[in-house]
Protein backbone atom coordinates (compact mmCIF):
# COMPACT_ATOMS: atom_id res chain seq x y z
CA UNK A 1 0.00 0.00 0.00
CA UNK A 2 1.14 3.55 -0.67
CA UNK A 3 1.07 4.44 3.02
CA UNK A 4 0.00 3.09 6.41
CA UNK A 5 -3.36 4.75 5.87
CA UNK A 6 -4.70 4.07 2.38
CA UNK A 7 -7.50 6.41 1.33
CA UNK A 8 -10.48 6.28 -1.00
CA UNK A 9 -12.47 9.33 -2.07
CA UNK A 10 -16.01 8.77 -3.38
CA UNK A 11 -17.98 11.45 -5.25
CA UNK A 12 -21.77 11.34 -5.32
CA UNK A 13 -23.60 14.25 -6.93
CA UNK A 14 -26.89 13.56 -5.10
CA UNK A 15 -29.14 16.09 -6.77
CA UNK A 16 -32.24 14.33 -5.41
CA UNK A 17 -33.29 11.09 -3.76
CA UNK A 18 -31.36 8.49 -1.78
CA UNK A 19 -29.96 6.18 -4.45
CA UNK A 20 -26.49 7.57 -5.04
CA UNK A 21 -25.78 8.27 -1.38
CA UNK A 22 -26.90 4.84 -0.18
CA UNK A 23 -24.90 3.03 -2.86
CA UNK A 24 -21.73 4.96 -2.01
CA UNK A 25 -22.31 4.46 1.70
CA UNK A 26 -22.73 0.69 1.25
CA UNK A 27 -19.41 0.49 -0.60
CA UNK A 28 -17.62 2.65 1.98
CA UNK A 29 -18.99 0.73 4.97
CA UNK A 30 -17.98 -2.59 3.44
CA UNK A 31 -14.46 -1.48 2.52
CA UNK A 32 -13.49 -0.19 5.97
CA UNK A 33 -14.68 -3.50 7.36
CA UNK A 34 -12.32 -5.34 5.01
CA UNK A 35 -9.25 -3.09 5.41
CA UNK A 36 -8.11 -2.27 8.93
CA UNK A 37 -6.39 1.04 8.16
CA UNK A 38 -8.42 2.27 5.19
CA UNK A 39 -10.18 5.64 5.38
CA UNK A 40 -13.05 6.55 3.05
CA UNK A 41 -14.32 10.09 2.48
CA UNK A 42 -17.62 10.69 0.65
CA UNK A 43 -18.31 13.95 -1.19
CA UNK A 44 -22.07 14.40 -1.27
CA UNK A 45 -24.70 17.02 -1.95
CA UNK A 46 -27.42 15.06 -0.15
CA UNK A 47 -29.36 17.19 2.36
CA UNK A 48 -29.94 14.16 4.59
CA UNK A 49 -26.49 12.53 4.61
CA UNK A 50 -26.18 13.52 8.27
CA UNK A 51 -29.18 11.31 9.11
CA UNK A 52 -27.15 8.18 8.42
CA UNK A 53 -24.70 6.46 10.73
CA UNK A 54 -21.23 5.74 9.39
CA UNK A 55 -18.65 3.25 10.56
CA UNK A 56 -15.36 4.39 12.01
CA UNK A 57 -12.99 5.63 9.28
CA UNK A 58 -15.87 6.68 7.02
CA UNK A 59 -16.72 10.37 6.89
CA UNK A 60 -18.30 12.82 4.49
CA UNK A 61 -17.92 16.33 3.11
CA UNK A 62 -21.28 17.98 2.46
CA UNK A 63 -21.19 20.18 -0.64
CA UNK A 64 -24.02 22.68 -1.36
CA UNK A 65 -27.12 20.86 -2.54
CA UNK A 66 -28.97 21.29 -5.81
CA UNK A 67 -32.27 19.99 -7.15
CA UNK A 68 -33.41 19.26 -10.67
CA UNK A 69 -36.47 21.14 -11.88
CA UNK A 70 -39.16 19.67 -14.11
CA UNK A 71 -37.68 21.44 -17.13
CA UNK A 72 -34.38 19.62 -16.57
CA UNK A 73 -32.51 22.63 -15.21
CA UNK A 74 -30.78 22.64 -11.81
CA UNK A 75 -31.23 25.17 -9.02
CA UNK A 76 -29.61 25.54 -5.57
CA UNK A 77 -31.40 23.59 -2.86
CA UNK A 78 -31.00 26.18 -0.10
CA UNK A 79 -28.63 28.97 -1.09
CA UNK A 80 -30.05 32.16 -2.62
CA UNK A 81 -27.38 32.37 -5.29
CA UNK A 82 -27.45 31.36 -8.94
CA UNK A 83 -26.67 27.84 -10.10
CA UNK A 84 -23.35 28.82 -11.71
CA UNK A 85 -22.06 30.18 -8.39
CA UNK A 86 -23.27 27.06 -6.59
CA UNK A 87 -21.53 24.77 -9.08
CA UNK A 88 -18.33 26.84 -8.82
CA UNK A 89 -18.37 26.38 -5.04
CA UNK A 90 -19.04 22.66 -5.38
CA UNK A 91 -16.25 22.22 -7.94
CA UNK A 92 -13.80 24.10 -5.74
CA UNK A 93 -14.62 22.01 -2.68
CA UNK A 94 -14.34 18.76 -4.64
CA UNK A 95 -10.99 19.61 -6.20
CA UNK A 96 -9.47 21.05 -3.01
CA UNK A 97 -10.64 18.06 -0.96
CA UNK A 98 -9.04 15.66 -3.44
CA UNK A 99 -5.80 17.67 -3.41
CA UNK A 100 -5.51 17.63 0.39
CA UNK A 101 -6.87 14.09 0.94
CA UNK A 102 -4.58 12.55 -1.72
CA UNK A 103 -6.70 9.43 -2.32
CA UNK A 104 -5.26 6.17 -3.59
CA UNK A 105 -8.55 5.58 -5.43
CA UNK A 106 -11.14 8.13 -6.58
CA UNK A 107 -14.58 6.63 -7.33
CA UNK A 108 -17.11 8.74 -9.23
CA UNK A 109 -20.71 7.54 -8.97
CA UNK A 110 -22.79 7.43 -12.18
CA UNK A 111 -22.01 10.86 -13.71
CA UNK A 112 -18.70 10.58 -15.64
CA UNK A 113 -18.02 14.33 -15.44
CA UNK A 114 -20.04 15.01 -12.32
CA UNK A 115 -23.02 17.34 -12.12
CA UNK A 116 -22.72 19.82 -15.00
CA UNK A 117 -19.05 18.83 -15.41
CA UNK A 118 -18.07 19.80 -11.86
CA UNK A 119 -15.71 16.84 -11.31
CA UNK A 120 -13.77 17.15 -14.58
CA UNK A 121 -11.16 19.47 -13.09
CA UNK A 122 -10.55 17.03 -10.24
CA UNK A 123 -10.14 14.10 -12.63
CA UNK A 124 -7.60 16.09 -14.65
CA UNK A 125 -5.75 17.20 -11.51
CA UNK A 126 -5.48 13.62 -10.24
CA UNK A 127 -4.30 12.20 -13.57
CA UNK A 128 -0.66 11.20 -13.29
CA UNK A 129 -0.58 11.46 -9.47
CA UNK A 130 -0.90 7.72 -8.87
CA UNK A 131 -4.57 7.93 -7.92
CA UNK A 132 -6.62 5.19 -9.58
CA UNK A 133 -9.63 6.84 -11.26
CA UNK A 134 -12.79 4.70 -11.26
CA UNK A 135 -16.25 5.35 -12.68
CA UNK A 136 -18.98 3.35 -10.93
CA UNK A 137 -22.16 2.67 -12.93
CA UNK A 138 -25.34 1.02 -11.73
CA UNK A 139 -26.61 -1.97 -13.72
CA UNK A 140 -29.08 0.14 -15.71
CA UNK A 141 -28.60 3.79 -16.62
CA UNK A 142 -31.54 4.58 -18.92
CA UNK A 143 -33.04 3.74 -22.27
CA UNK A 144 -30.02 3.34 -24.59
CA UNK A 145 -31.10 6.07 -27.00
CA UNK A 146 -31.69 8.53 -24.15
CA UNK A 147 -28.35 7.72 -22.54
CA UNK A 148 -26.55 8.02 -25.89
CA UNK A 149 -28.06 11.46 -26.49
CA UNK A 150 -27.15 12.55 -22.95
CA UNK A 151 -23.56 11.33 -23.15
CA UNK A 152 -23.13 12.83 -26.63
CA UNK A 153 -24.40 16.17 -25.36
CA UNK A 154 -22.16 16.09 -22.29
CA UNK A 155 -19.18 14.84 -24.33
CA UNK A 156 -18.20 12.22 -21.76
CA UNK A 157 -16.27 9.91 -24.08
CA UNK A 158 -12.88 11.67 -23.86
CA UNK A 159 -12.98 11.25 -20.07
CA UNK A 160 -13.97 7.59 -20.34
CA UNK A 161 -11.12 6.99 -22.78
CA UNK A 162 -8.34 9.21 -21.44
CA UNK A 163 -9.01 9.88 -17.74
CA UNK A 164 -10.69 6.86 -16.16
CA UNK A 165 -8.60 3.78 -15.47
CA UNK A 166 -11.54 1.47 -14.76
CA UNK A 167 -15.33 1.36 -15.05
CA UNK A 168 -17.11 -0.76 -12.43
CA UNK A 169 -20.63 -1.93 -13.20
CA UNK A 170 -22.54 -2.70 -10.02
CA UNK A 171 -24.34 -5.78 -11.28
CA UNK A 172 -23.64 -9.29 -12.63
CA UNK A 173 -22.75 -9.75 -16.26
CA UNK A 174 -25.59 -11.23 -18.27
CA UNK A 175 -28.63 -9.60 -16.62
CA UNK A 176 -28.27 -5.90 -17.44
CA UNK A 177 -25.72 -4.01 -19.54
CA UNK A 178 -25.79 -0.25 -18.84
CA UNK A 179 -23.97 0.47 -22.12
CA UNK A 180 -26.18 -1.75 -24.25
CA UNK A 181 -26.89 -0.03 -27.56
CA UNK A 182 -24.12 2.54 -27.14
CA UNK A 183 -21.21 2.46 -29.57
CA UNK A 184 -18.44 3.37 -27.13
CA UNK A 185 -15.01 4.34 -28.50
CA UNK A 186 -12.29 1.72 -28.80
CA UNK A 187 -10.58 0.80 -25.53
CA UNK A 188 -13.43 1.72 -23.19
CA UNK A 189 -14.95 -1.79 -23.16
CA UNK A 190 -11.62 -3.14 -21.88
CA UNK A 191 -12.05 -1.03 -18.73
CA UNK A 192 -15.40 -2.60 -17.77
CA UNK A 193 -15.60 -4.81 -14.66
CA UNK A 194 -18.92 -6.38 -13.62
CA UNK A 195 -19.09 -6.71 -9.85
CA UNK A 196 -22.48 -8.22 -9.08
CA UNK A 197 -25.12 -6.43 -7.00
CA UNK A 198 -24.19 -4.89 -3.65
CA UNK A 199 -25.35 -7.11 -0.80
CA UNK A 200 -27.08 -5.42 2.14
CA UNK A 201 -27.15 -6.77 5.67
CA UNK A 202 -28.66 -5.95 9.02
CA UNK A 203 -26.47 -3.44 10.86
CA UNK A 204 -24.69 -5.11 13.76
CA UNK A 205 -26.50 -2.76 16.16
CA UNK A 206 -29.88 -4.18 15.03
CA UNK A 207 -29.13 -7.90 14.88
CA UNK A 208 -30.05 -8.72 18.49
CA UNK A 209 -32.99 -6.33 18.76
CA UNK A 210 -36.63 -7.51 18.71
CA UNK A 211 -38.62 -7.16 15.49
CA UNK A 212 -39.46 -3.50 14.84
CA UNK A 213 -42.88 -2.06 15.53
CA UNK A 214 -45.70 -1.79 14.64
CA UNK A 215 -46.38 -5.44 13.75
CA UNK A 216 -43.76 -7.24 15.82
CA UNK A 217 -43.79 -10.94 14.91
CA UNK A 218 -46.97 -10.61 12.82
CA UNK A 219 -46.39 -11.09 9.06
CA UNK A 220 -46.60 -7.96 6.94
CA UNK A 221 -45.87 -6.60 3.48
CA UNK A 222 -43.30 -3.79 3.39
CA UNK A 223 -44.07 -1.07 0.84
CA UNK A 224 -41.15 1.20 -0.04
CA UNK A 225 -40.96 3.87 -2.75
CA UNK A 226 -37.31 4.55 -1.86
CA UNK A 227 -36.75 8.27 -1.35
CA UNK A 228 -40.45 8.79 -2.07
CA UNK A 229 -40.16 11.82 -4.31
CA UNK A 230 -41.76 9.99 -7.22
CA UNK A 231 -43.66 7.32 -5.29
CA UNK A 232 -47.06 8.96 -4.79
CA UNK A 233 -48.85 6.90 -7.43
CA UNK A 234 -47.50 3.58 -6.18
CA UNK A 235 -48.41 4.28 -2.55
CA UNK A 236 -51.86 5.55 -3.56
CA UNK A 237 -52.38 2.38 -5.61
CA UNK A 238 -51.49 0.13 -2.67
CA UNK A 239 -53.68 2.05 -0.25
CA UNK A 240 -56.60 1.95 -2.69
CA UNK A 241 -56.27 -1.84 -2.78
CA UNK A 242 -56.63 -1.99 1.01
CA UNK A 243 -59.53 0.48 1.00
CA UNK A 244 -61.51 -1.47 -1.62
CA UNK A 245 -60.22 -5.00 -0.98
CA UNK A 246 -62.10 -7.95 -2.37
CA UNK A 247 -59.89 -10.57 -0.68
CA UNK A 248 -57.84 -10.99 2.54
CA UNK A 249 -54.50 -9.19 2.54
CA UNK A 250 -51.50 -9.28 4.84
CA UNK A 251 -51.03 -6.07 6.87
CA UNK A 252 -48.97 -3.39 5.10
CA UNK A 253 -46.19 -1.21 6.49
CA UNK A 254 -45.54 1.75 4.17
CA UNK A 255 -42.29 3.72 4.52
CA UNK A 256 -42.96 6.91 2.55
CA UNK A 257 -39.40 8.22 2.25
CA UNK A 258 -37.95 11.63 3.13
CA UNK A 259 -38.69 13.21 -0.27
CA UNK A 260 -42.37 12.28 -0.44
CA UNK A 261 -44.26 15.59 -0.94
CA UNK A 262 -45.56 16.77 2.42
CA UNK A 263 -49.17 17.14 1.26
CA UNK A 264 -49.25 13.60 -0.11
CA UNK A 265 -47.61 12.20 3.04
CA UNK A 266 -50.25 13.90 5.20
CA UNK A 267 -53.08 12.51 3.07
CA UNK A 268 -51.65 8.99 3.22
CA UNK A 269 -51.30 9.21 7.01
CA UNK A 270 -54.93 10.33 7.31
CA UNK A 271 -56.16 7.51 5.08
CA UNK A 272 -54.16 4.97 7.08
CA UNK A 273 -55.97 5.99 10.26
CA UNK A 274 -59.12 4.42 8.79
CA UNK A 275 -57.40 1.16 7.92
CA UNK A 276 -56.76 -1.27 10.77
CA UNK A 277 -53.94 -3.10 8.96
CA UNK A 278 -52.01 -0.30 7.24
CA UNK A 279 -49.28 1.59 9.08
CA UNK A 280 -47.29 4.58 7.82
CA UNK A 281 -43.70 5.52 8.63
CA UNK A 282 -42.45 8.81 7.20
CA UNK A 283 -38.76 7.91 7.01
CA UNK A 284 -36.16 5.74 8.66
CA UNK A 285 -32.44 5.84 7.83
CA UNK A 286 -32.27 2.20 8.95
CA UNK A 287 -34.81 0.32 6.86
CA UNK A 288 -32.95 -3.01 6.99
CA UNK A 289 -34.73 -4.40 10.10
CA UNK A 290 -38.10 -3.78 8.46
CA UNK A 291 -36.93 -5.54 5.30
CA UNK A 292 -35.54 -8.46 7.27
CA UNK A 293 -38.80 -9.01 9.14
CA UNK A 294 -41.17 -8.47 6.21
CA UNK A 295 -42.95 -11.40 4.59
CA UNK A 296 -42.88 -9.74 1.17
CA UNK A 297 -41.94 -6.41 -0.43
CA UNK A 298 -43.56 -3.94 -2.82
CA UNK A 299 -41.07 -1.51 -4.35
CA UNK A 300 -40.60 0.76 -7.33
CA UNK A 301 -37.38 -0.74 -8.64
CA UNK A 302 -34.62 1.72 -7.82
CA UNK A 303 -31.14 0.25 -7.62
CA UNK A 304 -30.82 0.21 -3.82
CA UNK A 305 -34.28 -1.20 -3.21
CA UNK A 306 -33.50 -3.93 -5.73
CA UNK A 307 -30.26 -4.82 -3.91
CA UNK A 308 -32.22 -5.00 -0.64
CA UNK A 309 -34.89 -7.20 -2.19
CA UNK A 310 -32.23 -9.63 -3.37
CA UNK A 311 -30.24 -9.48 -0.13
CA UNK A 312 -33.15 -10.18 2.21
CA UNK A 313 -34.60 -12.67 -0.29
CA UNK A 314 -38.27 -11.71 -0.09
CA UNK A 315 -41.07 -12.36 -2.58
CA UNK A 316 -41.37 -9.06 -4.42
CA UNK A 317 -43.82 -7.06 -6.50
CA UNK A 318 -42.09 -4.29 -8.43
CA UNK A 319 -44.01 -1.23 -9.67
CA UNK A 320 -41.37 0.67 -11.65
CA UNK A 321 -41.62 4.29 -12.71
CA UNK A 322 -41.10 5.22 -16.37
CA UNK A 323 -40.60 9.00 -15.98
CA UNK A 324 -38.16 10.80 -16.08
CA UNK A 325 -36.02 7.70 -16.81
CA UNK A 326 -36.93 4.17 -17.88
CA UNK A 327 -34.15 2.77 -15.68
CA UNK A 328 -36.52 1.12 -13.20
CA UNK A 329 -38.74 -0.37 -15.91
CA UNK A 330 -35.73 -1.87 -17.72
CA UNK A 331 -34.36 -3.34 -14.48
CA UNK A 332 -37.78 -4.70 -13.53
CA UNK A 333 -38.30 -6.37 -16.91
CA UNK A 334 -34.86 -8.00 -16.80
CA UNK A 335 -35.48 -9.18 -13.24
CA UNK A 336 -38.85 -10.60 -14.27
CA UNK A 337 -37.29 -12.45 -17.22
CA UNK A 338 -34.75 -13.96 -14.82
CA UNK A 339 -37.60 -15.09 -12.49
CA UNK A 340 -36.43 -12.89 -9.62
CA UNK A 341 -39.78 -11.14 -9.01
CA UNK A 342 -43.15 -10.07 -10.42
CA UNK A 343 -43.92 -6.74 -12.10
CA UNK A 344 -47.06 -4.60 -12.18
CA UNK A 345 -46.68 -1.84 -14.80
CA UNK A 346 -47.50 1.64 -13.55
CA UNK A 347 -49.67 2.22 -16.64
CA UNK A 348 -52.26 -0.11 -15.04
CA UNK A 349 -52.68 2.41 -12.20
CA UNK A 350 -55.17 3.02 -10.54
CA UNK A 351 -56.87 -0.39 -11.00
CA UNK A 352 -57.35 -1.21 -7.30
CA UNK A 353 -58.69 -4.72 -7.98
CA UNK A 354 -55.57 -5.56 -9.99
CA UNK A 355 -53.30 -4.37 -7.17
CA UNK A 356 -55.39 -6.20 -4.59
CA UNK A 357 -55.08 -9.43 -6.56
CA UNK A 358 -51.30 -8.98 -6.87
CA UNK A 359 -50.93 -8.31 -3.14
CA UNK A 360 -53.05 -11.32 -2.18
CA UNK A 361 -50.74 -13.82 -3.94
CA UNK A 362 -47.49 -11.98 -3.20
CA UNK A 363 -46.59 -13.67 0.13
CA UNK A 364 -46.77 -17.14 -1.48
CA UNK A 365 -44.44 -16.30 -4.37
CA UNK A 366 -40.96 -17.75 -4.64
CA UNK A 367 -38.09 -15.59 -3.31
CA UNK A 368 -35.33 -14.31 -5.65
CA UNK A 369 -32.88 -17.02 -4.54
CA UNK A 370 -35.01 -19.66 -6.25
CA UNK A 371 -33.88 -18.26 -9.63
CA UNK A 372 -30.29 -19.37 -8.89
CA UNK A 373 -28.51 -16.56 -10.77
CA UNK A 374 -24.68 -16.67 -10.75
CA UNK A 375 -22.77 -13.95 -8.83
CA UNK A 376 -26.01 -12.17 -8.04
CA UNK A 377 -24.81 -10.47 -4.85
CA UNK A 378 -21.02 -10.60 -5.09
CA UNK A 379 -20.50 -6.89 -5.70
CA UNK A 380 -18.94 -5.84 -2.41
CA UNK A 381 -16.58 -8.82 -2.39
CA UNK A 382 -15.46 -8.15 -5.96
CA UNK A 383 -14.91 -4.45 -5.19
CA UNK A 384 -12.92 -5.34 -2.08
CA UNK A 385 -10.75 -7.71 -4.09
CA UNK A 386 -10.10 -5.10 -6.73
CA UNK A 387 -9.27 -2.45 -4.12
CA UNK A 388 -6.77 -4.86 -2.56
CA UNK A 389 -5.12 -5.42 -5.93
CA UNK A 390 -4.85 -1.68 -6.60
CA UNK A 391 -3.41 -0.89 -3.16
CA UNK A 392 -0.97 -3.80 -3.33
CA UNK A 393 0.14 -2.66 -6.77
CA UNK A 394 0.76 0.85 -5.48
CA UNK A 395 2.69 -0.52 -2.52
CA UNK A 396 4.94 -2.59 -4.79
CA UNK A 397 5.55 0.39 -7.07
CA UNK A 398 6.47 2.57 -4.09
CA UNK A 399 8.88 -0.06 -2.74
CA UNK A 400 10.62 -0.37 -6.11
CA UNK A 401 11.07 3.37 -6.27
CA UNK A 402 12.57 3.44 -2.77
CA UNK A 403 14.97 0.62 -3.65
CA UNK A 404 16.06 2.36 -6.85
CA UNK A 405 16.44 5.65 -5.01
Amino acid sequence: MSSDTPKILIYSHDSFGLGHLRRCRAIAQSLVGDFDTLSVLILSGSPIIGSYEFRSRVDFVRIPGVIKLRNGEYTPLSLHINIDQTLAIRSSIIEHTAKVFEPDIFIVDKEPLGLRGEVLGTLEALTGTGTRLVLGLRDVMDDPMVLKEEWDRKNVYPALKDLYDEIWIYGPEGICDPLDGIDVPEGISDKLRYTGYLRRELPSSARDLPAPEPFGEEPYILVTPGGGGDGVEMVDWVMSAYETRQRPLFPALIVLGPFMPAAAAAQFAERAEHLRDVEIIRFTPQIEPYLANATAIVGMGGYNTFCEILSFDKPTLMVPRVIPRREQAIRAEQAKQNRLLKVLPIDRYPDADLMSEALSVLPEMAPPSSADVDNLLGGLDVISGRVKDILDQKHETTERRLVNF
